[in-house]
């Protein structure tokens, strides 16, 4: 008789990490950004390695394979309870921008590149896959998830370009406006648009294989993330920064996520939204993506060697919003799961 192999015991640093809200991307941003400060010149325009080519492909397939995701009669269902994404909407491209414009006295000339960074991560569109996971976990309402968080993305491919061009100084004067225009058009929106098109010849496709195509996005960043800290690096942009300036900008980046949580939570309540649909509201409208805004710093600030620092905040937001929402969404769940428990003693009583 042969014996059952043994199931392999779950590596318990790894456990610890999920259970801190934490993964390996996470990790391997921070390494990304070691290498680079250790090695600036692989990453930057010095090198022989045709960075700009590779990341300019990369993320074109990014957007090709989010539009083969999306389901556009699911987008429509989505449209049946308005209220709700207009909130979710209002929250990332108004509150957020709107919370950015309030803080900007307080960093003055010298930090004006820092507050740059931090509009331009209130300026970017919620996250997908993390938003969706975590009202999963909350116990929200998840359809509405999916619609809000993609209505979101597809949203951010032109609305976080055009704040940015009212607000910030992204080099897009004059007949730079028309270069970036086009590449928007040739690297995100004709990818996404070929990608719709296609969902419903190789969307079952896609589905399959979400695990492949999520690591595929990771590389990306990681490689987008890499290169812009290699030229800031070798260009000497944080220089003056001390670790303690870090710390301070990571708690301000805290503050401002929970103040939005809470803003839209009231928001909900106040609007009588159901609880499946505030959680909606406040895990979906309090996201900023990573893969947005990765992508969006390479095409706002081509020629800046500052992209390193534009990207900071967002990968401090980014590791924050999941701690944070991690966190959040398992309290929810409880929660949800100790009021169905009385529910069904009262029924049974």
């Amino acid at each position: 008789m042969s014996q059952q192999p043994t199931p392999a015991r779950p590596n318990r640093f790894t456990a610890l990490l999920s259970r801190a809200g934490l993964d390996w991307f996470l990790l391997a941003l921070l390494g990304v950004v070691g290498l680079a400060y250790w090695q600036p010149g692989l990453g930057s325009k010095a090198s022989p390695v045709p960075w700009h080519l590779i990341t300019t492909v990369g993320v074109a397939l990014v957007f090709f394979f989010y539009g083969l995701k999306l389901n556009l009669e699911k987008l429509r269902e989505g449209m049946r309870n308005w209220r709700l994404p207009v909130v979710v909407q209002l929250a990332t491209f108004i509150l957020f921008p709107a919370l950015a414009l309030l803080v900007k006295p307080f960093f003055g000339a010298e930090g004006a590149l820092l507050w740059q960074s931090i509009f331009f991560l209130c300026a970017l569109p919620s996250t997908v896959s993390t938003s969706v996971v975590m009202v999963s976990i909350a116990g929200g309402n998840l359809p509405a998830a999916i619609f809000n968080a993609s209505l979101s993305s597809l949203l951010g491919i032109v609305l976080t370009p055009l704040l940015c061009s009212l607000f910030l100084h992204t080099g897009t004067g004059g007949s730079q406006l028309w270069g970036l225009a086009t590449q928007l058009l040739w690297q995100v929106v004709v990818p996404v648009g070929a990608g719709i098109l296609l969902n419903s010849r190789f969307g079952a496709l896609v589905d399959r294989h979400k695990a492949g195509l999520r690591y595929f996005d990771q590389f990306t960043i990681l490689l987008i993330v890499f290169t812009a800290f290699c030229e800031s690096f070798a260009e000497g942009i944080f220089r003056t920064y001390e670790p303690a300036d870090i710390a301070k900008l990571s708690a301000g980046l805290m503050g401002l996520y929970l103040l939005a949580f809470a803003l839209i939570w009231g928001l909900g309540r106040a609007l009588n939204f159901s609880r499946a649909d505030n959680i909606v509201a406040v895990f979906c409208g309090s996201k900023k993506s990573l893969v947005h805004g990765s992508v969006m710093a390479s095409l706002l600030f081509p020629a800046s060697a500052a992209t390193g620092l534009i990207l900071l905040p967002l990968m401090l937001y980014h590791a924050l919003q999941i701690i944070l929402a991690s966190s959040m969404a398992q309290y929810l769940g409880r929660q949800n799961t100790l009021g169905a428990s009385a529910g069904d003693v009262g029924h049974e009583t």
